[in-house]
């Protein structure tokens, strides 16, 4: 289990910038994630770099978070637009939003006072849980859940400690099936299978692609230091460590997606996109 601290924040809408820039926000109800994702590009951000902790062992649960998202949510709205990118460095949906409701606390003030746009990005099937509130922002939201790869091999190599696949791909049809906006996100592109898309295509009508090399913020750098090579070596699945092998992914997406149906990195996560 990973070490719970209770945090009073002096603030929860941080400005979007950089990979975010098209967001006027993001906001992130957690620190830390203990999915613990080998891969997560949070690993070399300052939260994770300046604590004692491993990443995947802590979790900063914000207290307070509700009321503190009103006030600032109406003081956004004042100034502009107000589109949000949730979440940015954690997963909004990870174990310990069971018994903390942090993130439906959130939608509930979201939904009596909405933004402009709501991107929602997790790998949980929990947010299904919230299917309720998801509605009642109609077209202002939409459910972007992260299925890097549908071999179950791979995902207990790279990120054990997040939900099987099968249970995310159930979630999206549940999502879909309720008439919340969704689409997958492939990202990182992990080594799949060539019934990859096809499955895909069974549950949503858009799809994000995204690898190490485009979205960790550092051309792959970050990446890098963090030593995933090795884990493709140990697997003999080195041609799927180079910037090139998101290429195979589209060419077979384009069998059961059309080109406008499929975001590449930053584009993809973009409400552009989402519409």
């Amino acid at each position: 289990m990973p070490e719970l601290q209770y945090k009073q924040p002096k603030s929860l809408l941080n400005k979007g910038t950089g990979f975010l820039n098209g967001y006027t926000y993001s906001l992130n109800p957690y620190g830390g994630c203990s999915f613990g994702c080998s891969f997560c590009y949070v690993r070399q951000m300052p939260i994770q770099l300046f604590r004692k902790q491993e990443w995947g062992t802590w979790i900063d649960v914000k207290q307070g978070a509700a009321s503190l998202l009103k006030k600032e949510l109406m003081k956004a709205k004042s100034k502009g637009p107000v589109t949000i990118f949730m979440s940015s460095s954690t997963d909004p949906y990870q174990p310990v939003e069971h018994k903390e409701r942090l993130t439906r606390s959130l939608l509930e003030v979201m939904a009596e006072d909405e933004p402009d746009f709501l991107l929602v990005q997790t790998r949980s099937p929990l947010v299904t849980r919230d299917i309720d509130l998801l509605l009642q922002l109609k077209d202002k939201v939409r459910v972007s859940m992260t299925v890097e790869t549908d071999r179950e091999d791979i995902r207990r190599h790279f990120t054990p400690g997040a939900p099987p696949i099968g249970g995310r791909m159930q979630a999206l049809q549940r999502l879909r099936e309720a008439g919340v906006p969704t689409q997958a996100t492939i990202a990182p592109v992990l080594p799949s299978s060539e019934q990859f898309p096809e499955l895909l295509s069974k549950a949503v009508d858009r799809v994000c692609i995204d690898d190490y090399f485009m979205g960790d913020g550092s051309g792959g750098k970050r990446t890098a230091r963090m030593g995933l090579k090795a884990k493709y070596e140990e697997l003999q699945l080195l041609e799927w460590y180079e910037p090139s092998a998101y290429r195979m992914v589209y060419e077979r997406l384009r069998a059961y997606f059309s080109a406008t149906q499929i975001g590449i990195s930053q584009e993809g996560f973009s409400r552009a996109f989402t519409e």
